[in-house]
């Protein structure tokens, strides 16, 4: 290695050496002083590489410390050039640049296609209350509710000798609308409204079970169990809806035990109604499509 490096020390003197002569004698004066220098590095790596390429010979005299006989001048003389090395690695990539500037404003695109119907969405919050609208014209004068009425009061004359069947009052107190129909046993209902219906029967010599309908359905049923001795009284009352057309009848149920609904000259059983309100609606509605039809 101290060879080596002697060899390359003593070539770059030579060739300074050689480098003062040329510029005295004048033989060179037109080439710039940077050409020189440029050759001088590339004798001088030349050098190198022949000085590398040397190798130490086997066998005696070859030891550290031992001198080399051979001429400085050999060493000094550049070598073959060397073949071109290989491509090196790629290099890193580099740092991101500026933002260019903006564009200019693109042509408008084609509409487009259209899309698929999305899912029902859910039900969104109620809004906030509006404010009280504008109050509305008078309306016509309407019919007052007093001029309908519909009312009856019936009693017994005998015991009723038959059950399920209903009960025929023959006795009449009040039935000046003729709504009670003592051949049926039934109350009608032409007038629809809300009604009061009440009744009150003497109870003698077996039990006694009432039952109210409203058309062929049971709304409100009575017991009572006599004992014997005196007379016994059941009696109901009931508040319900009628619409036109609606019956409303007593009748005893179940078998002859419990027929004990009786009546005389001097004890009574009665069934009685009335019409409490009317339903306006349904009488203007009736009114209305009268008058069309009459119109026709």
């Amino acid at each position: 290695m101290k060879l080596m490096w002697s060899l390359l020390l003593l070539g770059l003197m030579l060739a300074g050496s050689f480098s003062v002569a040329q510029e005295e004698d004048g033989e060179e004066a037109e080439e710039p002083a940077e050409d020189a220098a440029v050759e001088d590095e590339e004798a001088a790596a030349d050098n190198e590489e022949a000085a590398v390429e040397v190798e130490e010979p086997e066998g005696p005299g070859t030891e550290a410390g031992m001198t080399d006989n051979r001429q400085p001048c050999a060493m000094w003389m550049g070598g073959v050039p060397g073949t071109p090395g290989h491509s090196g690695h790629l290099g890193r990539d580099g740092r991101d640049g500026h933002d260019g500037p903006r564009g200019e404003k693109g042509d408008t695109g084609e509409p487009g296609k259209k899309g698929e119907p999305g899912e029902k969405g859910g039900n969104g919050a109620p809004g906030l209350r509006g404010f009280p609208g504008n109050p509305g014209l008078k309306g016509a004068q309407g019919e007052s509710a007093l001029l309908y009425h519909s009312s009856f009061s019936v009693g017994l004359t005998d015991p009723v000798p038959a059950t399920n069947v209903p009960i025929r009052f023959n006795k009449f107190f009040h039935n000046e609308q003729h709504h009670y129909d003592d051949v049926s046993g039934k109350f009608h209902c032409l007038l629809p409204g809300v009604y009061f219906f009440t009744y009150h029967l003497t109870v003698y010599t077996k039990d006694a079970r009432v039952s109210l309908f409203k058309n062929d359905k049971p709304v409100m049923f009575t017991y009572d169990q006599y004992h014997g001795g005196d007379v016994d009284q059941a009696s109901g009352a009931l508040i319900v809806r009628l619409q036109s057309g609606d019956e409303v009848r007593l009748q005893i149920y179940g078998d002859e035990d419990f027929g004990g609904v009786y009546a005389d000259n001097t004890n009574d059983s009665t069934f009685s109604g009335f019409l409490l309100y009317p339903d306006m609606g349904e009488l203007e509605e009736r009114r209305r499509r009268s008058v069309g039809v009459s119109r026709h």
